[in-house]
């Protein structure tokens, strides 16, 4: 089993969770995040004042799958994450060691 954590933009979010949804993953994870990368932020001017945005709104989407599916899974999230655009996101896979439904006490792949 692998867990995807993918750092996306915010207004990419359902089509990203749509996608996913079609091609049969269920679950995932969303949480708000802010952060920078290569863009390192931008200036804005507010009434008339110009000020330096340093952390982007950002969206992290966490995804535990089996290790067959996490091609597509990833694919699927770099086709519907993607405007071409400097600050498009990242995605991180890591091993998952266990997993444990609480409610059932089911372990591993039928877990997820």
């Amino acid at each position: 089993m692998k867990k995807i954590e993918a750092i996306i933009k915010p207004f990419k979010l359902d089509e990203v969770k749509d996608a996913l949804h079609d091609i049969g993953l269920m679950g995932i994870t969303v949480t708000e995040a802010k952060g920078f990368g290569r863009q390192k932020g931008h200036t804005e001017l507010y009434r008339g004042a110009e000020y330096i945005v340093d952390f982007l709104p950002k969206v992290k989407l966490e995804i535990v799958c089996s290790d067959d599916l996490v091609d597509r899974a990833v694919e699927t999230i770099m086709a519907a994450a993607r405007t071409g655009r400097i600050g498009d996101g990242k995605i991180f896979i890591l091993p998952v060691e266990s997993v444990i439904r609480i409610r059932t006490g089911e372990r591993g792949e039928e877990a997820i």
